[in-house]
Order: structure tokens, then sequence, then C-alpha cells
């Protein structure tokens, strides 16, 4: 197979998973919000949200160098496999131990504590299964990752559905997710076991010490990431309580939505095509540029002013009365959407240039940005306040991205037959769309 057909080939698996993964998430989560109740929802939000710090320690970046350094070599794969699987155990247990300690520190209600422990070892199990996946992408066998996570996905929607249909709560929703990521680890590792390599499990200090230090960048952004999109939610319900965190989360549910499915599956699919114009024709990748980013714009625009006209309806439609708290909530995060529609076009740009690091230093700077504007905000305004504050973080790292894009894609704005030829392709798109 070709490098282009691989390439369409893996962009396609990945996309497809993305969006039947996220819809499939998507649907649940507003059938759990409507189950469990503000409060409930609010209680199983935070669960998830706090556990998510804690499996970052659990990787540290080992997947994602893991991806790297086995594409280049696959003859590795067995040595990553032993050795990173050896320290992700040891990690996954001060995890763990961390997660206790800390919940039980915070003198939650048992029903809460009980949740976190359950999403904690959901998430650490998550994490192993995150490593599993990262053999597939480095032999760029995507249609594996494909599998394993639709199947997941297929698998916790039922049984949380069947769940909810017995009128079970908050524990057993929360148990139905780690028992799929059970499943999701034992089913992805024999596939890596069968397909790709066995672990050679004899410990190599200097590779460990080398490979550690190669992972903390990566473990360092996903961090900031983390930070940047959970930490609202687990200040939320330390300020505020759990019916605040319910609120805010069923708006912020259809933001994620919305991104995964819009921002998230072009990004996936335009990073390819701007590496390849990278490495071949930079008046290519500057055309394509200015006309993915002037398509999100109008998506982005049309979308955002939709459901800031009918926020109540869509909150009412989806979740019922009982969140009618969210629809203003809803009404500003929207705008946090449509600047991530602009922004994922820059800094998919800078990823596929080789400039990540302006994205890893734009989104530390956002996280800590975005917890200081909630520590002002959230006591003043509860859950409105932590919308504003995604919206001015989303804001800052456009700004940053789109800054850094067009100065070195140095695009002369001063010329308007480069905007009216995008301008032109873009309206027969969105001709043929429509």
């Amino acid at each position: 197979m070709n490098t282009v057909r691989r390439v369409a080939k893996n962009t396609l698996s990945l996309a497809s998973a993305e969006v039947i993964t996220k819809l499939l998430a998507f649907v649940l989560i507003i059938f759990i919000a409507r189950h469990l109740q503000d409060v409930g929802f609010g209680k199983y939000s935070f669960a998830l949200a706090f556990t998510s710090f804690f499996a970052i320690i659990a990787d540290l970046g080992f997947s994602t160098l893991t991806i790297r350094e086995v594409a280049k070599d696959n003859e590795l794969a067995g040595k990553y496999l032993g050795n990173i699987s050896l320290v992700k155990f040891i990690l996954s247990i001060v995890a763990f131990l961390l997660v206790v300690i800390i919940i039980n520190l915070m003198h939650y209600p048992p029903d809460t504590t009980l949740a976190v422990y359950i999403a904690g070892a959901y998430v650490i199990l998550t994490s192993f299964n995150q490593f599993f996946i990262s053999i597939f992408r480095a032999f760029e066998k995507m249609e594996y990752e494909t599998l394993v996570r639709v199947v997941e996905k297929v698998i916790v929607f039922s049984l949380v559905m069947y769940l909810i249909y017995l009128g079970y709560g908050l524990i057993e929703i929360v148990s139905a997710f780690l028992l799929s990521s059970i499943f999701s680890f034992v089913f992805s590792g024999l596939i890596v076991l069968k397909k790709f390599a066995k672990p050679n499990f004899e410990i190599d200090f200097s590779f460990l010490k080398h490979t550690t230090k190669e992972a903390l960048p990566f473990g360092l952004t996903a961090i900031f990431v983390s930070i940047y999109f959970q930490i609202d939610t687990v200040m939320l319900s330390m300020m505020q309580g759990d019916a605040a965190v319910g609120w805010y989360n069923a708006a912020y549910n259809i933001i994620r939505g919305l991104s995964a499915l819009i921002a998230g599956s072009i990004g996936a699919v335009s990073f390819p095509i701007m590496s390849r114009y990278f490495k071949t024709t930079k008046s290519n990748l500057k055309r394509f540029y200015i006309q993915l980013f002037q398509l999100m714009f109008t998506l982005g625009t049309f979308v955002s002013i939709f459901v800031t006209l009918f926020a109540a309806e869509i909150i009412q439609i989806l979740y019922g009365s009982q969140y009618s708290n969210s629809a203003t909530a809803l009404k500003i995060l929207i705008w946090a959407f449509f600047i991530i529609c602009v922004s994922t076009i820059s800094s998919t740009l800078l990823y596929s240039i080789n400039k990540q690091n302006i994205v890893t230093i734009g989104t530390g700077l956002g996280a800590l940005l975005n917890i200081v504007l909630n520590l002002i905000l959230i006591p003043y305004y509860s859950l409105v306040g932590a919308a504003y504050a995604t919206v001015a973080t989303e804001f800052f790292g456009f700004i940053i991205y789109f800054y850094y894009s067009i100065k070195l894609l140095k695009v002369d704005w001063k010329n308007p037959n480069l905007f009216l030829w995008t301008m032109k392709e873009n309206i027969r798109i969105l001709k043929k769309l429509f």
C-alpha cells in the first residue's frame, strides 16, 4: 500500500472511530444526566473529572513516546511493551493510592467517594488501553484502534442503558464504565500479543532513564490539557456543589460533542494533508489553511448563532426542565465552540509543521489562566462564571495559535486574490453540503 493510500486509510479509520465513539458518548451522557438528575449527574461528572488528572500519572507521556519510537523501528515494540508496562503498573498503583488519599482528605459524601474509587480504576485501565493502542498507531494499523474503541463504546452504551432501564444509580453506572474498560484492556492486549509483538520483560535501566526523560514533555502537555478541560468541573464541585456541576456539564457536553464531531474530525483529516503540503508545496499549504479557516469560521458562526437563539429549547429537549439552569451557560459556552472551530485549524497547522512546542506553551498558559479565572468568577457567578472562564481561555489560546500560524505562513492580508479564491471554493463546498 503506497503512502497516500495508507494515510487516507488511517485517517478514515481514526475519523470513523472518533465520530462513532463521540456520538455514542454524547447520547449516553444525555441519558445518564436525565436518569441521575442534576445532583447525581454532578457527582458522576466530578468523579470522572477528578480522576482524569491521576490517569496522567499512570502514563507520564509513555504512550505518545511509544508511537514515535516504535514507528521509527518496529523491532523495538517488544522492548517498549515489556519495560513500559512494568513502569506503568507501578505508576498506576501510585496514582490509585493518590486518588484514595486525596478524595478522603476532601471529605466528600460516601457515594461520591466510592464513585471516585471506581472511576479511578476506570481511567487507569483506560490509560493502559491507550498504551496498547499506541502500538497500533506505531505500526500504522489504525483499523484495530477503530475496532477496540467502537466495541468498547457499544459495550458501555449497552450496559449503562440496561442499568438505567432497571433503575440503578450512580455507583452501578460508573461500574459499567469500569467493566467496559476491563474488556477493552484484555481485547486490545490480546490483539497486540497476537498481531504485533510479545513483551520483553528484561529490565533495562538505561533505556528506562532515557525514555522517561523523553516522555516527560508529552506528559507535561497532557497535564496542561487535563487541567485546561477538567479543572472547572472540579472547582465548581468544591465551591458550588453537585447541582451546579450537573447543570454546567449538561451544557458542556453539547460543546464537547459538537467540537469532536466538527472541529475534531476536520482537524484529524486535515493534519496529514497539511503535513504533506509542508513537505512539498508551501503555497498550497497557505491556501489550504485560509480555505479551512474560512470554512470553519462560517460553520462555527452558523451553529453558534443557532444554539444561542434556541439554547433553552435545546436543553429542554435533551435534558428536561430540571436542567433549565444550563441554558444560560450553554449560550455562553457555544461561543467557546466557535473559537475551537477556528483555533483547531491553527493548532493543527502548528503540529503539522513541527511547531508543537507553541501549542504546549499555549495550553500551559491557558490552563493557568483558566484556574485564575475560575477562582475569581465561580464564587460570584457559579456555572456562568465557569462558562465565561472557558470562553476567555479558548480565546487566549486562539490568539497565540493564530498569531504564529499567519506569521509562519507569511500570510499577506493585502492580497485579495488569495482570499477571493478560497472564498469561492468554500461557497462551492457549502452549496454541495446544503
